[in-house]
């Protein structure tokens, strides 16, 4: 029987440091049992016991729970405006190194597309991106940046050809891309924040959480960044108390810090 949640979550935490309060409960609860369940485990005890012994359950574990889903360009119309009205801003406000923060960045495919978006504008030695996340498989396969088609599919035809190269039905992307990139793990709902960002990608990410989690990131993230500098959501999220936080609205997917 899978009882004593609870008892699950405290587990978790000492094994992991993922702390499951912050994630809605009904639906992580549900999802983590279909897992266990699929492991052949009949109680939160026996999967517990499975993840501490097991180190292939244990990452499979971490993995999905984290949700790793990722693509370059996702939602290309939010990228358009990027392109259009958010990055000629920044420029204006930045005549030097211009530091971008991709938060749960998944297999890289975001931090990717923001350099290759910019470098439209500015040289590659101007761009510099944290890209972070709490999975460090994920990061490890983004920092290989070899790809399907299906991942880059929304990327310009111009960008792709200068930017990737095909290897046996891959893409892999370039160099001098992955060189305004540096990934490191971080714990969004833990770890300390960065300081001073003219930009900031979380997108997808924050909908598993609940209210209360969802405004202690977004005020981490109005704290991280500069004047005048950006946060970029994602198309399933919103924040709705965006005014008692501090941010103009730019648009449905961005917003601003006076």
């Amino acid at each position: 029987m899978f009882d004593h949640y609870e008892w699950f979550k405290k587990e978790v935490y000492r094994l992991t440091q993922i702390d499951l309060n912050y994630y809605k409960e009904k639906q992580m609860r549900r999802r983590i049992d279909t897992l266990a369940r699929k492991n052949g485990a009949d109680s939160y005890e026996t999967y517990i016991d499975m993840i501490s012994t097991d180190k292939a359950k244990f990452k499979q574990f971490i993995n999905f729970i984290t949700i790793n889903v990722s693509e370059f360009y996702r939602n290309p119309d939010q990228w358009s405006f990027l392109d259009r009205e958010v990055i000629p801003e920044i420029l204006k406000n930045n005549t030097g190194t211009i530091k971008i923060w991709s938060a749960a960045c998944s297999t890289g495919d975001e931090p990717y597309s923001l350099a290759m978006a910019f470098s439209k504008h500015v040289p590659l030695s101007r761009i510099k991106i944290l890209a972070t996340d709490i999975d460090d498989q994920v990061i490890a396969s983004a920092k290989a940046g070899l790809y399907s088609a299906k991942s880059v599919e929304n990327v310009p035809a111009d960008l792709k050809k200068k930017y990737f190269t095909q290897v046996e039905g891959s893409y892999k992307i370039s160099d001098d891309i992955k060189r305004c990139v540096t990934f490191k793990e971080h714990n969004l709902l833990k770890d300390s924040y960065p300081k001073d960002y003219d930009l900031i990608l979380c997108r997808n990410v924050v909908i598993y959480f609940t209210d209360d989690a969802k405004d202690m990131i977004y005020k981490n993230f109005f704290n991280t960044l500069k004047s005048k500098g950006i946060l970029f959501i994602g198309s399933t999220e919103q924040i709705t108390t965006y005014r008692e936080l501090g941010f103009e609205r730019l648009s449905s997917f961005y917003f601003r810090k006076p």
